[in-house]
């Protein structure tokens, strides 16, 4: 085979990531004032089986994920999600049930998720890494808006939320042939190699690094904090937009729907922009400048929500807009930074750790916000609280030290220095 078979890859990633990720995770908070609604539960009650799920499950990334191909790692945690919008369409308004269907969400969260799609790129590109990872969380962001349009309408036509959950469910299985016929794990398989260059680099070559050996650099610690601190906040975001919404007088139910789509939308098809853009510069400038940059996006924008009120469609659009744009940016630029300090053949491992511990900041503190707002009765100091996690957030990666490797041919990206020791 002689035509470059990576950009099948990518367009595989394109679908498969929107399906198992942006579908599923963008559009839940839509159900939740529903949940609050019908079952009575505080926002708290239903924020909490999130984290729940994310503590319960946290030992599945670092103890398994490095262990099986990321093909099929998507078949499985596809049909794990699938499973988990089931159960979701079937509550009654007990709670273990609830959190129960979370954890096997998140299950399926951590196999289909951002890591295997990581990889896969990771494995396939090397020079076009950035531009390659951004087509591919574009994804994300067009198959997640589709759902948010989706969202609303299915609740009206199919008469409740509970057969719109399922639905949304029943499309994730759409991942299952382009997995099954289109992806393929690494270029070696088909005899190629990374880029579609005559020559196998050296990066490929190596042999990955062990925990032990990310957990004694600097580098890996700052990329933890600021990337956890960061999700965080983009997660508490997320998944309390809404509800923030219907605080702010948006009470009537077709119109708190509405902005919510409204709002949705625009959030995911800026941060296909963002996507694309900054994994564009990524290739072409500093990682780590860019990096800081769009965190410290992400953190300036998060006070525009509390502008956002009936009649204020400016401050709406002007939040949307600027918000996902850093959003989209600030998931992809995390594992290119990890491959270019740590090297492409230890992502697997360094992103086992990463995603779960992120995963525990985009989890824990939309909980964390809900008790805030309860025990202030507004969410005015809770967001404040959301501005101050993703500010922290920028500062750790602005302190990560600049690459040493800068993916040149035969070397390993942030491995100069532990070579020397």
């Amino acid at each position: 085979m002689n035509r470059f078979y990576g950009w099948w890859v990518v367009f595989a990633c394109f679908c498969t990531f929107g399906l198992s990720t942006g579908l599923p995770y963008y559009n839940m908070p839509f159900f939740y004032d529903y949940y609050e609604k019908n079952f009575g539960w505080s926002r708290s009650d239903i924020t909490l089986g999130f984290p729940l799920a994310a503590v319960l499950m946290l030992w599945v990334g670092p103890t398994l994920v490095h262990r099986f191909s990321p093909r099929l790692m998507i078949i499985v945690g596809t049909g794990l999600t699938f499973l988990s919008f089931v159960g979701f369409s079937r509550m009654t308004g007990d709670l273990t049930f609830y959190y129960a269907c979370w954890c096997v969400y998140m299950l399926g969260y951590i196999f289909s998720g951002p890591i295997p799609h990581q990889i896969l790129i990771s494995q396939w590109f090397r020079r076009q890494r950035g531009k390659a990872m951004g087509f591919a969380y574009v994804g994300v962001g067009l198959v997640a808006s589709l759902g948010s349009i989706l969202a609303a309408g299915l609740t009206t036509s199919l008469g409740g939320f509970q057969p719109a959950l399922f639905a949304v469910g029943a499309m994730i299985l759409l991942a299952w042939p382009i997995a099954f016929f289109v992806t393929k794990d690494k270029p070696a398989l088909l005899g190629q190699n990374p880029d579609g260059a005559a020559f196998s680099a050296e990066e490929v070559k190596q042999q990955p690094r062990e925990f032990s050996y990310l957990l004694h650099q600097p580098a890996f610690w700052l990329l933890l904090v600021g990337s956890a601190c960061s999700i965080g906040s983009i997660g508490s975001i997320n998944q309390h937009m809404k509800l923030v919404f219907k605080d702010q007088g948006f009470t009537d139910q077709a119109v708190l729907n509405d902005t919510w789509k409204t709002a949705s939308v625009l959030i995911l098809w800026s941060s296909i922009a963002g996507r694309i853009f900054v994994g564009w510069l990524a290739d072409k400038a500093s990682k780590k400048v860019v990096m800081t940059c769009t965190y410290a996006l992400v953190a300036l924008t998060i006070p525009l929500m509390l502008l956002v009120k009936p009649g204020s469609p400016t401050a709406l659009y002007a939040f949307a807009l600027l918000f996902g744009f850093g959003m989209g940016a600030d998931y992809m630029l995390i594992p290119l930074m990890a491959a270019e300090q740590f090297g492409v053949n230890t992502l697997a491992r360094a992103m086992a750790i990463i995603l779960p511990t992120d995963t525990i900041g985009q989890t824990w503190f939309p909980w964390i916000v809900a008790k805030l707002r309860e025990a202030y009765g507004s969410y005015d100091t809770a967001l404040m609280a959301v501005f101050g996690m993703a500010f922290i957030g920028a500062i750790a990666i602005a302190l990560l030290p600049s690459s040493r490797g800068k993916d040149e041919p035969g070397s390993i990206p942030g491995a100069a220095g532990a070579a020397a020791k």
